[in-house]
């Protein structure tokens, strides 16, 4: 295990890394990085703790919306019967809008970042 001093928003951080998974960190730091100055820019958002949340909760939706996708395509995921396909979809759609209900919801109580606390 070795450690790499990696930016995030301007800021170092000191990360142990796996032997090998140099690649694959520096990849998820592009991508937090990418997502925390995305909200900052945006400037609803001051706190970077809160900025922290909010792109942890973009991204982890981000993935579920790609898992889902993957799952869908696959054998696995995929039915004979059209009835059940058609309940999947439907399901997956509902899943879909309670997720970005939320995002908006979230986004607007974080709207007004310094009245909160």
């Amino acid at each position: 295990m070795k450690q790499i001093e990696v930016q995030i928003m301007g800021n170092s951080y000191l990360l142990a890394c796996p032997d090998g998974g140099e690649a694959t960190l520096l990849d998820a730091v592009e991508k937090v990085d990418a997502a925390m100055c995305r909200i900052r820019d945006a400037g609803k958002v001051k706190a970077r703790d809160r900025i922290a949340v909010l792109a942890s909760l973009n991204i982890a939706f981000e993935l579920s919306q790609k898992e889902a996708l993957a799952f869908n395509a696959s054998s696995f995921g995929h039915t004979e019967d059209p009835a059940q396909s058609d309940a999947q979809a439907t399901e997956s759609t509902a899943v879909e809008a309670r997720l970005m209900q939320l995002v908006r919801r979230l986004d607007q109580a974080l709207e007004n970042d310094g009245q909160l606390l």
